[in-house]
Order: C-alpha cells, then sequence, then structure tokens
C-alpha cells in the first residue's frame, strides 16, 4: 500500500519537480556563462585598468566590498572566496540568493501540502479510511524526498557539467582593448620662445598582469558533487521543519507563512550576522549556518568550529551534513509524533 501511496504522491509533484529541476538545472549553466565573463574577460580588464592608475587590484576589492558591499560578500561565501580563482567562483552558483530561494520554495511548498494541504482540502479524511496508518502516510512523505532530493541535486549537478563543456577551457582576454590615452604634448610660447612639454602621461604605469592562468582557471565540475551532498542537507532540514509545522496545521497556507517566515528569518540572521557583529552569536542557530557547499567542494572543511561564541576562536567541531541530515530527521519524528496523537478536523 505504500508503493501505490508514494506513487500517487510522486505524481500529484510531477510537474512541480521538473519546473524546480529544470529552473536549478539553467541557472547553473547561466551562472558558468557569468562566471566566464567575470574571469576571463572583466578581471583582466580591471588588472590592466588598475595598474594604469597606479593601484593595487586588493585596494580595488577593498573599496568595492567596503560598507553595504560586505552583505554581497557574505553572500557569495565570505573572505574565503578568492574572485580571480575560477573554481571559487564556481560555487558562487550553489550559495546564490536565488539557488536558494528556488530550493526553499520547493522543501516549504511541498512540506506545507503533505498534511495541511490534505487536511485544508478535505482529502484526509478519504485518504485515512484507506488501510494505511498514520505513520505509514508519513513514511512514504519521507520517501517521496528520498526519491526527489537526489533528482533536484543531480539537475543542478548536470547543469554545471553544461555550463563546463560551454566555457572549458577559459582563456583571459588581451590587453589590447584597454583604453589608451591619447598623446598631448603641451606647446606655447614666452618672449617669441616655444616651449614644449612631452606628454607626461608617457611615464605612467604599465598594466599589472593577473597571475598566470594555469591552475587558477581550471575547472573541476566533478568536484561539485561534495556540495550536493550539503545542498541535499539544506533541502531535508527545511522540508523536516515545516512537516513539523504542518503536522500541527489545519490550513496550508497558513503553515505556508509561518514556514516562510522562519526560513526567511533564519536567512537574513545568517547573511548580517557576518557584516553586524551584535548578531553574530545568533548565527550558529540558523539552518544556513551549516550550510557551506562552497567549502566542502574546495577542500577546506567539512564542519563548523562555532568561533561566533568563543570571540572568533574555535570552540568545537560539528560536521555540517550531521546537523542538515539530523534537523531534517528530527522534524519528520515530530510531525509522527504529532500527527500519531492529534484529531482530523472535519472538512468546512
Amino acid at each position: 500500500m505504500i508503493l501505490t501511496l508514494v506513487l500517487k504522491l510522486l505524481r500529484d509533484l510531477r510537474l512541480t519537480l521538473f519546473v524546480t529541476a529544470s529552473l536549478l538545472c539553467l541557472f547553473q549553466i547561466f551562472w558558468t556563462k557569468i562566471m566566464e565573463r567575470i574571469i576571463a574577460q572583466l578581471a583582466p580588464f580591471f588588472y590592466g585598468m588598475a595598474g594604469y592608475s597606479g593601484i593595487d587590484v586588493k585596494q580595488v576589492e577593498k573599496v568595492v566590498f567596503d560598507g553595504p558591499g560586505k552583505l554581497i560578500r557574505s553572500i557569495i561565501g565570505g573572505e574565503t572566496i578568492d574572485l580571480n580563482n575560477a573554481m571559487d567562483m564556481f560555487t558562487i552558483a550553489y550559495v546564490h540568493p536565488l539557488v536558494q530561494t528556488i530550493i526553499c520554495i520547493w522543501a516549504v511548498g511541498r512540506a506545507a501540502g503533505a498534511l495541511a494541504g490534505e487536511i485544508d482540502r478535505g482529502t484526509m479524511e478519504l485518504l485515512l479510511s484507506q488501510p494505511i496508518g498514520r505513520g505509514t502516510l508519513i513514511l512514504a512523505h519521507l520517501v517521496v524526498d528520498i526519491i526527489t532530493i537526489p533528482l533536484i541535486c543531480l539537475s543542478m549537478w548536470f547543469g554545471s557539467y553544461v555550463g563546463y563543456w560551454l566555457v572549458n577551457p577559459l582563456t583571459l582576454s588581451e590587453y589590447d582593448n584597454l583604453p589608451k590615452m591619447q598623446k598631448m604634448d603641451i606647446e606655447f610660447g614666452i618672449a617669441g620662445l616655444k616651449v614644449k612639454i612631452k606628454d607626461p602621461t608617457l611615464a605612467a604605469p604599465s598594466p599589472t598582469k593577473m597571475p598566470p592562468g594555469e591552475g587558477r582557471l581550471a575547472l573541476h565540475p566533478e568536484l561539485l558533487g561534495k556540495g550536493l551532498l550539503a545542498t541535499g542537507g539544506l533541502i531535508f532540514a527545511i522540508t523536516g521543519i515545516t512537516m513539523a509545522i504542518s503536522a500541527t496545521g489545519r490550513f496550508r497556507f497558513r503553515v505556508l507563512g509561518y514556514a516562510v517566515f522562519l526560513i526567511l528569518i533564519m536567512f537574513l540572521v545568517n547573511v548580517i550576522s557576518q557584516v553586524w557583529e551584535p548578531l553574530m552569536p545568533l548565527r550558529p542557530l540558523t539552518i544556513f549556518y551549516y550550510y557551506q557547499p562552497q567549502q566542502m567542494i574546495l577542500g577546506r572543511g567539512w564542519s563548523v568550529n562555532f568561533s561566533e561564541w568563543n570571540q572568533g576562536e574555535t570552540l568545537f567541531q560539528v560536521p555540517c551534513l550531521l546537523v542538515l541530515y539530523g534537523v531534517g530527521t528530527l522534524g519528520y519524528l515530530i510531525s509522527w509524533r504529532i500527527f500519531e496523537r492529534r484529531d482530523i478536523p472535519a472538512p468546512i
């Protein structure tokens, strides 16, 4: 009976699943083209312009990401992400706000309709009149997650590979396109004497050359699979949280409101706390603090250290995946416990 129920749930979700997977796949392709434009064309251009002006490129980055720019920097991965490294830029697609928004819409929308949605539509009584228990219904939704979450992650991976095939290998643009100042010699006369001053810009600094492309321009899409473990964990965690809320509710849109509000607060706290110190201790309390696909892909660790609670020093290490999948599992257990004991209101 559970197989029939799972197939029914998958059939109901097939269009939403296709749209979600397609959007994530297309964004990965789109971001790869943006990354190519930034790394291979814009970065050499600004390196050259900085050199002509006698400004260090790090100073340019500091000015761009100062003030409100810190918020942008925190959104794309923080100070650990090297914007002149193609692989670092490649991973931004996995933490981009649009990607996280699509993921949250899928997870919240599916879980909100799982229990409260059936009650709201008046179909829960009909569903439970079949020879299935309430626990079996929760288990069926868990099986649906086990099937759909890998499909969503694989769609992102496929999009990354398509983008890789479109832009690889990356080649830096030449400096011939840099704007050149016209030569302007100054000539004037004093008491019949002609004075000529050569253009002082002839002694201007030469353009700064970017670091060699070897290694820095290399893309390794196979490494993105490690980050997808975190993406799957984030989807599962948000689904579990929403399932727990859905188990207590009667109206789907009310559950959606509660879940969206909670997830949005956690997202904003996680982002703003990276640039506003008073909020820093609250960051480990958000689920997004444990979503670290970039660090996993780039080989910089699979855990968080809770330095926010210890004045910037490591307090203790906790694996990110353990928290993400643990929260999802706990959410399902809470939803099962509540749903087993609650009364199902009659349809209005």
